[in-house]
């Protein structure tokens, strides 16, 4: 996410290193080199333009402090642009309602269906809240099967009606349908096209004056980074609607869409995909994506991520085998499977500070764990509950059911020692302690 446009910002924070103080001379060469670099992530030009005039005029107004130098003052006042021009703070979606009506819309391809999925997982398992999903694309029926296919994952009921060929009347019996059964959250799915066009727009409207929704979003495609923009434009022209979804900003090296939408059409991000996962959707949070911008990761949000996957009660019970030496393989790969819940590999270690650079070259495999989860489970029960049975022979047949060989499950099996030591001196550290410390924002 951003690796092009990070490394391009760094390489021009550079051209201002060794210099004793700024000047006009040296803030024109590196704003220059940051205006193209925004330009080749695809910012818009007037946006980049403006941009670097303010940052250009703050770094000009300043009085810097012998101690601050000129390289990191500018770091900061780009920092700080870069979250302005973002939009300052996460904005909050609007569920306040009985039911609340959320009408999505967005071009064919742009992720409608997959993020209305993502968001009723989200509101559900977040917030509390008994979303319904309605199946208003009377075009393509893959999607209303795709809807249907996404609820039954995550277990939120998809209502739709085949054989009717109008929207309006899908989304009001929905509505229907959604109070009779105390539904407090409708989700509308609506019908998309390759390009924009007359007879969509006036569809679309028609929804949104039958069903006066609490919140419109708008969908885009991260990666069509000024199309995004454009796209955008147009809708808003026409719904005004009260937020956009940057979805697929995982695969966008370049950023142009994040950085452009807000001041184009004046309406905030609020929610960016990640993943093709349920659960892979994140609130945006501007002076975190700066953060990430610029190299200086995300820990709030790894913080956030791993909280949600954190069990109290589930800590407690790993605590009290911990201390007692019977941590054993099946808390092992329990451990493991939290971690992959938290999402891409690759995104968590860029959450780290400094890390994010070094990781610039290196391939992480979402599949790291492949082999470890193949050794532990071709053990038996008895092998997973009791690691110090693992004798020779029982290593040998564990290497050739899981497809690995004898090298790799000593490596895993000493892995295992090693944590588990290091782990009980964790717990054993302070005395009268009876809990593992949790993750706290």
């Amino acid at each position: 996410m951003f690796e092009n446009l990070s490394e391009r910002l760094d390489r021009s924070f550079k051209l201002l290193k060794g210099e004793g103080r700024i000047t006009e001379i040296n803030v024109a060469e590196t704003l220059k080199d940051v205006r193209k670099a925004l330009l080749d992530a695809d910012v818009n030009y007037k946006v980049a333009k403006q941009f670097t005039d303010t940052v250009k005029d703050k770094a000009l107004g300043q009085n810097v402090l012998t101690a601050v130098k000129p390289g990191q003052l500018m770091v900061k006042i780009v920092h700080d642009e870069l979250t302005q021009l973002m939009g300052k703070t996460a904005e909050e979606i609007n569920i306040k309602g009985s039911p609340a009506i959320i009408l999505m819309s967005g071009l064919q391809g742009s992720g409608k269906t997959t993020f209305s999925g993502k968001l009723a997982n989200m509101l559900k398992t977040k917030k509390g809240k008994s979303p319904l999903l309605v199946a208003c694309d009377v075009y393509r029926p893959a999607a209303i099967e795709q809807l249907r296919i996404l609820g039954s994952q995550i277990h939120v009921p998809v209502y739709s009606e085949p054989e009717n060929n109008n929207p309006v009347d899908i989304a009001l019996n929905a509505i229907k349908e959604a109070k009779a059964n105390n539904h407090d959250v409708v989700i509308i799915d609506t019908a998309g096209r390759l390009a924009i066009n007359e007879q969509m727009m006036q569809e679309i409207a028609a929804i949104k004056n039958a069903i006066q929704p609490n919140e419109i979003l708008f969908v885009v495609d991260a990666m069509t980074g000024q199309d995004a923009v454009n796209t955008a434009k147009e809708f808003n022209e026409r719904l005004n609607f009260d937020g956009v979804v940057l979805t697929k900003l995982d695969g966008d090296t370049r950023g142009g869409a994040a950085l452009s939408i807000r001041t184009v059409v004046d309406k905030p991000i609020k929610f960016v995909g990640t993943g093709e996962k349920m659960e892979a959707l994140d609130v945006f949070h501007p002076q975190r994506m700066a953060d990430r911008i610029l190299g200086m990761g995300d820990i709030v949000s790894l913080v956030e991520r791993a909280q949600e996957q954190f069990d109290e009660e589930e800590a407690k019970r790993l605590q009290r085998k911990i201390a007692k030496n019977q941590f054993d393989f099946n808390d092992f790969i329990s451990q493991i499977h939290q971690i992959k819940k938290m999402g891409n590999l690759k995104e968590l270690a860029s959450m780290i500070p400094g890390i994010g650079k070094a990781m610039k070259n290196i391939d992480i495999d979402d599949n790291a764990f492949k082999n470890i989860e193949a050794i532990i489970y071709s053990m038996t029960p008895k092998e997973r509950s009791h690691p110090e049975c693992l004798n020779g022979s029982r290593r040998q047949r564990i290497a050739t059911g899981s497809g690995t060989n004898i090298q790799e499950v000593n490596k895993l099996i000493k892995q295992f020692d090693e944590t588990r030591k290091m782990m009980r001196m964790f717990t054993t550290k302070k005395p009268g302690s009876n809990r593992i410390p949790s993750l706290k924002r």
